[in-house]
């Protein structure tokens, strides 16, 4: 278990450092820099560009930026003035977390039960619903059904307020429209797996016994069927807990996604950076720990790591 464990956390630092160095090195073939606008006289631009040490070779710079870096330094916003990156994160990530929170706990809890309830209705109408959604919930955009729910809900029936993030009335709206790839997703699986544990060798000895059809179906058929998921769970709950942003832009939710737009059409550098490297991070550590924890789940997995 000690060496899968060192394996997968060597492999989680090499990936964040080659994200950090494509991330870094992609900024600079973006055509114009911050200071190109016709704001800016040639004498402004260039002391602006001392200013934020862009003047440097790119070499230099992405040195000093990792140096920064790993001190836990992510620079200082370009658009935001004088606004350090890591407070901008500290300030916009409880929010997208939030939001996140919410939407996981209903995708697991709405995706695992309908993937159920279709695996036990096989062929029948719970099944078909079942399947529908999940193609529904794929094909849509997210932003598609976020204008459809503002529509309906808030303008057409006016049961729930359009936009902003300020109680749980304005919280359902956005859960939803965030949550529903992600239930598609868990139920097809859920699906899937459910009817390949059906009808294994396990659970027909378990039925011999004369155990309990929900004694069976909670400790067998749903354990087991959950495997899957643990697979997606990683980069599924990290999209999810750093926020969609184009689903908080529709609902005006103050997260992650509303600075990240700034900083592309603004050209933050800094604040490119950070998100992106943010993300990433967070990305690397939840896939890291569901390795962890699908090493203890299925031995097998543990095991083929330390020879691999």
């Amino acid at each position: 278990m000690f060496k899968y464990i060192c394996k997968r956390l060597l492999i989680s630092v090499i990936t964040l450092l080659v994200l950090c160095a494509v991330v870094f090195f992609a900024i600079k073939f973006i055509p114009g820099d911050p200071f190109s606008g016709p704001e800016y006289t040639d004498a402004m631009r260039q002391k602006m560009l001392e200013l934020y040490g862009l003047d440097k070779p790119v070499l230099q710079q992405f040195f000093t930026y990792m140096g920064n870096l790993l001190s836990g330094n992510f620079g200082i916003s370009i658009y935001y003035t004088g606004k350090p990156v890591v407070d901008i994160i500290a300030t916009a990530f409880p929010q997208s977390l939030d939001l996140g929170i919410r939407a996981l706990l209903f995708a697991l809890i709405a995706g695992i039960g309908l993937g159920v309830l279709a695996a036990l209705h096989r062929g029948k109408a719970l099944d078909y619903m079942s399947i529908v959604i999940s193609i529904i919930g794929i094909s849509i955009p997210s932003f598609v059904v976020a204008s459809m729910l503002q529509y309906i809900f808030a303008v057409v029936l006016g049961w729930l307020p359009v936009a902003r993030y300020t109680s749980f009335a304005h919280t359902i709206m956005p859960t939803v429209a965030l949550a529903l790839p992600t239930i598609a997703r868990f139920a097809r699986l859920m699906r899937t797996s459910m009817l390949e544990v059906i009808d294994s060798d396990y659970v027909k000895t378990a039925r011999s016994k004369g155990l309990k059809k929900r004694q069976i179906l909670l400790s067998h058929q749903v354990r087991n069927s959950l495997l899957p998921l643990v697979t997606v769970l990683g980069p599924t709950t990290a999209s999810l807990l750093t926020g969609s942003f184009v689903v908080e832009s529709i609902f005006a939710v103050p997260g992650l996604g509303k600075f990240f737009v700034d900083s592309i059409n603004t050209q933050d550098y800094s604040l490119i950076m950070g998100l992106t490297i943010f993300y990433g991070a967070f990305l690397v550590i939840m896939n890291f720990i569901v390795d962890l924890i699908y090493g203890i789940v299925d031995p097998r997995i543990r095991i083929g790591g330390t020879k691999g």
